[in-house]
């Protein structure tokens, strides 16, 4: 089968998209793979392990073209610029089956549907997809990185007091606003990309305390989580990694679109954040 699939990544954007399609398109071993993505600022185009086709726009018809091309048999969209009606023109002009990531309960016109999130719902896809279309949701499809898988199985020293990960690019800075609440006494481990346009600022406090430890595109993620007594996340992919490597975590909600994971995690007992609050540790650990 060839698949393609299309997906962005952006310092506005962010990098999880690309980053979990990574892993699913692993899943498809025995198949070709490509990615189609547009140049935009931040991007991890560099990062993608499989043929990358750069387009000029989000405009159907040149995504039209390079499948005719390409002779794609499966399109995957994990885009949020991507709707019902992109879908349904891709569909009527070249036959291709769909697949589309979904985690915001929007319309799709696709062949199956995949949410991944331990928080997915199939019945409130009811009416948001055709009738005949397949839903894959929930934990059984989470999408976990095998480094994870290899880590787990690994004893380790925990060398950190606190990792904080606020996604890929933090577009809040976020991890800037937790650090100057922290204790000098506490050893903090940060990971982020080179996209993450507050880098520098970070590079300058981490001179400045030599308690931290800043890791900007990290290979050993899943280590560095592992040697940590806590997590500071947002609540989005990332909990499913932490929650396999069975870390403790505090989540801060850090987008709109995270509003469903951070739901379910208040349901099940977290903790759960709307913003960052100097007080937010010492309650973690006398609860």
């Amino acid at each position: 089968m060839n698949l393609l699939i299309r997906a962005d990544s952006s310092s506005s954007i962010g990098l999880g998209h690309i980053m979990r399609d990574v892993v699913f398109a692993a899943q498809y071993s025995q198949d070709s793979v490509r990615f189609a993505c547009q140049n935009l600022s931040g991007n991890i185009i560099d990062h993608i392990p499989y043929p990358v086709h750069i387009l000029d726009s989000n405009d159907p018809e040149e995504l039209i073209a390079l499948i005719r091309e390409q002779r794609i048999d499966r399109v995957v969209f994990d885009h949020y610029g991507i709707d019902e009606i992109f879908e349904k023109k891709i569909k009527e002009a070249c036959g291709v089956s769909i697949l589309s990531f979904d985690d915001t309960y929007e319309k799709h016109y696709c062949d199956i549907l995949l949410n991944h999130n331990i928080s997915a719902d199939k019945n409130r896809y009811v009416g948001l997809v055709p009738p005949h279309c397949e839903l894959r949701c929930g934990g059984e499809y989470t999408l976990i990185r095998d480094e994870f898988k290899t880590e787990k199985q690994v004893k380790r020293e925990k060398l950190y007091d606190v990792f904080i990960a606020m996604g890929g690019t933090d577009p809040t800075n976020a991890t800037m606003n937790i650090l100057s609440t922290l204790s000098d006494e506490m050893r903090v481990c940060i990971v982020t990309t080179s996209g993450n346009p507050h880098v520098s600022e970070l590079e300058t406090c981490v001179q400045e305390r030599k308690n931290i430890t800043l890791e900007i595109d990290s290979a050993r993620i899943a280590q560095l989580l592992h040697q940590s007594r806590l997590a500071i996340i947002t609540p989005s992919v990332m909990v499913h990694e932490v929650l396999f490597m069975e870390v403790p975590f505090i989540a801060v909600q850090t987008a709109a679109n995270q509003e469903d994971m951070v739901v379910y995690l208040q349901q099940e007992g977290y903790i759960v954040l709307k913003e960052w609050d100097a007080g937010a540790i010492a309650r973690f650990y006398n609860a």
